[in-house]
């Protein structure tokens, strides 16, 4: 069988700036994305080149593997000048934006237009969230939009507009965009007659819709203390018989679903719980079984990539059993909700795995630059080695998650005192997943104890007794935790005790050697001032 190269499946989505020379792919995207009456409405480029000049950094589109997929235009108002009773041609200055107010206080949506055959990938949602990280960078109040009505013309002639949106609000009737904005945070503050006569389907009205900035500074001189939320879920994965690699693909894909229900930024799987696929593959000789299993790593990687994808949450996939140039390896792929793939190998083999499975340890610590912040992954016993953490909080890691599998109280007690030092050690996140149930024809992994878990540094500004949230044991379940990196941040600067930058470098050091075969790293100075490399 030929080897397994990620770069053949490697896709990659990323919101980025608008620019002139995207003027025909925009075209064509509204061509395809507005399926009604406004489908023969199309920016002109002039309109986009005068948007650039006035407000480059409030237009967005979402580029997936080089396809324009996706696309928001913005400016900002004083919505005082304009009040509640607009239209959209007032208000965008007819979509060339030259009202444009950098001393405003409201960032407001012109359009946004996704192309159909993506939007199961949440690219609307992603634009949105740019769209308040833009607000929150400029400190801006809120973020309105006139929100279309499209089936509104279904309902005109038994409901006023004022009845149909509130029997919308009650769910008793479903309208797509007021639907997707409450999901965003928005809510309905006024209907607007008139606001786009050509929008027949609207009947020509909007609904005013508004999502507020909290972290909005009224007063320029009042101090202001930034945060940075990230939201984590850690999955606790019951190991039952199954008979199919698509039952473990559901089991799988409910518990993405469920972290992308809570807007999680981050879902945590087991180690090795892909073992699980074994239950329903004949018996075989542990080398011969530990072969087969590392056969559906293609399988695997395809199917968590769609789901960091299809639910825009960046999962860490636990970790599998990879079969490279004869040898076995335990990997931890991190598959990122804009369609990038990266791996980290487990640097410490037990004593069990590498009797029962012949399994090899990898040769360096990695660092994966996300979009809500820098994370590394560090495989159950790799936990119990404090180097390795130390080495990636030297590169800039916050959180770590540690995917873990163990088949008693013991071992388990082993991860998650480790798990909780080093989060003191180095002030940073814990995120901790571990299998529970069992596996009654599989050897090895037969029996499992675990109780997922999230830590923190033991300090006031976090949780009572460093824990952040855990599950009951040995039950299968998901638990969530609101982490901020920001806290975490000046923690390190004004905390009680400070065992990160208290660090004695005249007295000792952690060195991370050169991985064999390996160029020599390249560390930022800051790094290498406290760390060799």
């Amino acid at each position: 069988m030929p080897p397994f190269d990620l770069e053949d499946v490697q896709h990659h989505l990323r919101i980025r700036p608008l620019q002139v020379e995207d003027f025909d792919a925009l075209v064509r995207l509204q061509d395809l994305g507005y399926e009604s009456d406004l489908k023969t409405w199309t920016w002109t480029e002039e309109e986009i080149r005068s948007q650039l000049r006035r407000f480059p950094e409030g237009q967005f589109v979402a580029e997936y593997d080089g396809r324009i997929i996706g696309a928001a235009h913005s400016l900002i108002i004083d919505l005082d000048e304009y009040g509640d009773a607009h239209s959209w041609e007032s208000v965008t200055s007819d979509g060339r934006i030259t009202n444009h107010d950098p001393e405003g206080d409201t960032l407001y949506g012109m359009d946004v237009v996704v192309d159909p055959a993506f939007r199961g990938m949440r690219i609307g949602r992603r634009l949105y969230e740019a769209r308040k990280q833009l607000a929150r960078r400029l400190n801006l109040r809120r973020i309105m939009i006139g929100g279309r009505l499209p089936n509104y013309h279904k309902y005109a002639d038994e409901l006023s507009v004022h009845d149909y949106v509130e029997r919308v609000l009650a769910r008793e009737i479903d309208d797509p965009v007021v639907r997707f904005q409450i999901a965003n945070g928005f809510t309905v503050k006024r209907i607007v007659p008139n606001y786009l006569p050509e929008d027949e389907e609207s009947r020509g009205h909007a609904a005013l819709m508004e999502w507020v900035n909290l972290q909005y500074t009224p007063v320029p001189n009042e101090r202001h203390r930034p945060s940075f939320p990230v939201r984590v879920c850690a999955v606790q994965y019951q190991m039952r018989p199954i008979a199919s690699f698509e039952e473990f693909s559901r089991q799988s894909e409910f518990f993405v679903d469920a972290a992308a229900g809570y807007h999680a930024d981050f879902v945590l799987f087991p180690e090795i719980f892909t073992v699980q696929l074994l239950s329903f593959m004949p018996h075989l000789r542990r080398g011969e079984a530990i072969r087969q299993l590392a056969g559906f790593n293609e399988r695997f990687v395809e199917l968590f990539q769609g789901l960091a994808l299809r639910y825009a949450v960046n999962v860490i996939g636990g970790s599998t059993y990879v079969e490279e140039e004869g040898e076995i390896y335990n990997v931890a792929y991190v598959f990122r909700r804009d369609g990038a793939i990266e791996k980290q190998y487990k640097l410490h083999i037990t004593p069990g795995e590498s009797h029962w499975w012949g399994v090899r340890g990898g040769g360096e610590v990695c660092v994966f630059d996300t979009d809500r912040g820098k994370v590394a992954v560090a495989i159950c016993y790799d936990i119990e080695f404090p180097e390795l953490a130390r080495i990636a909080a030297a590169k800039g890691a916050l959180l770590l998650f540690v995917p873990f599998c163990t088949d008693n109280r013991q071992g388990y007690l082993r991860v998650r005192h480790c798990a909780q030092a080093r989060a003191i050690e180095n002030q940073v996140f814990v995120v901790t997943a571990g299998c529970t149930g069992n596996l009654p024809n599989v050897e090895n992994t037969d029996v499992h104890y675990a109780q997922s878990s999230i830590f923190t540094p033991s300090d006031f500004p976090f949780a009572r007794d460093g824990i952040a949230a855990e599950c009951e044991p040995n039950i299968e379940a998901l638990v969530t935790a609101d982490l901020d990196l920001e806290i975490l941040r000046r923690n390190r600067l004004d905390g009680t005790v400070r065992p990160w930058t208290d660090r004695r470098p005249d007295l000792y050091e952690v060195v991370e050697k050169r991985p064999r075969g390996a160029a020599p790293p390249i560390l930022p100075p800051s790094i290498e001032a406290v760390e060799t490399g």
